[in-house]
């Protein structure tokens, strides 16, 4: 299964002492520490174990108030780190003056709904002193936890740790990955390994599905089906798929498949067996069960319009080939239908700003595996704002093959597509 962590983010001004909690909580030198102004240039990440709390991700963030192009650029993924996270360490030093900075972030992560922690960072002895002067500033700070601490004084660590655990709630509700699986039930996965499939391994729904399937006590069953002989209507390949079935001697209670076969599957799945797809299972589990919001998002293709802009959005960097899902077999399917429609692509784990995300009319996503829950959330957040929908890879390719297809793989998750 995914790991799943809480998201620590450290924010504040340039020379704030944000590198030095980032140290201090790690017991290492994971981030540069210098006088220098802006000497973190981007992100630091590090993954750590907090007892009492568990796994968790720390973001070191840039200093929010450097000016000029490199600063605009660093406070964008700033931002986009801010959205992600969970809980927000605000450092302040409360011997300088103008506290905007602190105040920005403060209203940025309080209209995220974010969790926020205040840690005054104490570098000269009259720093105490300015904290009071500091909350007047900043009025919003009343309705925080605040703490004092010297962020390069290892003692300081223990006592950082307990104000956390003491002040942090988890939102990470632990999700089902297939909800509707019984015990001492056999699930087929029908796994066709085309070109792309790495060998020695295999893909990240895959094995989670089969280790969720064992872990509850039921059966998976791996199958290859041969994608090429079925789509040439070979029909050894149709009777070695019935003979698989049979020699279960039962009916399986579900049929778990890659999405791009479900121009067969939706066929030859049997009436009484459940039937829906890897990529579907993947966004509702990483969006912690938002799958109804990714079906009522395709709804929106009965309204194109030619110039209508489609964005495909991929979360990993995988080497495309052959009959690539994102790259070749969806935005086939939208210019033969639609071919005045504009197909764009967005790929890897940064997403675009909101001010570019308006100009969609749908987002079409992939099933999310490579990319943290928080991730894909803060990614739902800003089309929401924005009031633009989504749909997901799996419910595509599934309703490309009708109606009756996109409810049949609907169904297990308690969803109607309607009409």
């Amino acid at each position: 299964m995914l790991v799943e962590r809480d998201h620590i983010g450290i924010f504040g001004k340039m020379n704030s002492g944000k590198s030095s909690v980032m140290n201090m909580l790690t017991q290492q030198q994971t981030s540069i520490v210098d006088p220098t102004p802006g000497t973190t240039a981007d992100t630091k990440i590090a993954l750590q174990e907090i007892h009492g709390m568990g796994p968790v991700k720390l973001f070191d963030t840039a200093g929010f108030d450097e000016e000029g192009e490199l600063g605009r650029k660093k406070r964008a993924k700033v931002m986009a780190d801010l959205k992600e996270c969970d809980l927000v360490l605000l450092v302040i030093d409360p011997e300088t003056r103008d506290f905007t900075t602190e105040g920005e972030i403060l209203a940025d992560a309080r209209e995220l709904d974010k969790q926020i922690l205040v840690l005054f960072n104490l570098f000269g002895p009259l720093a105490e002193e300015r904290i009071p002067a500091v909350e007047e500033k900043l009025p919003l700070l009343r309705f925080h936890q605040k703490m004092s601490l010297r962020a390069v004084d290892a003692s300081f660590r223990q006592p950082l740790l307990h104000f956390i655990l003491a002040n942090f709630v988890s939102r990470n509700a632990k999700m089902e990955l297939l909800p509707f699986l019984e015990r001492d039930e056999f699930y087929v996965l029908n796994i066709p390994m085309d070109d792309e499939t790495p060998p020695g391994r295999y893909l990240r729904p895959q094995a989670m599905a089969e280790e969720y399937i064992t872990r509850n006590w039921a059966y998976p069953v791996s199958y290859r089906m041969d994608l090429g002989k079925a789509r040439k209507g070979d029909a050894s390949e149709r009777r070695r798929w019935e003979t698989f079935l049979g020699n279960l001697n039962r009916r399986p209670k579900a049929i778990i498949t890659d999405s791009q076969a479900m121009d067969l599957m939706h066929t030859w799945t049997p009436a009484d067996v459940m039937l829906t797809t890897f990529s579907i299972m993947m966004i509702n589990y990483v969006s912690r069960g938002r799958l109804s919001k990714f079906a009522e998002g395709i709804r929106v293709l009965k309204d194109l319009r030619p110039g209508d802009k489609i964005l495909i959005v991929e979360a990993c960097n995988h080497s495309r080939i052959a009959e690539d899902i994102g790259t070749v077999q969806i935005p086939n399917f939208i210019k033969r239908h639609w071919p005045d429609v504009v197909v764009e692509h967005n790929f890897g784990q940064e997403f675009q700003e909101n001010r570019q995300l308006q100009s969609y009319k749908l987002v079409v996503h992939c099933g999310g595996c490579m990319i943290t829950a928080q991730k894909l959330l803060a990614r739902i957040r800003d089309l929401d704002s924005v009031g633009v929908p989504y749909t997901n890879y799996g419910v595509f390719l599934s309703w490309m093959q009708g109606p009756a297809a996109l409810r049949q793989v609907l169904t297990p998750w308690g969803i109607d597509c309607g009409d």
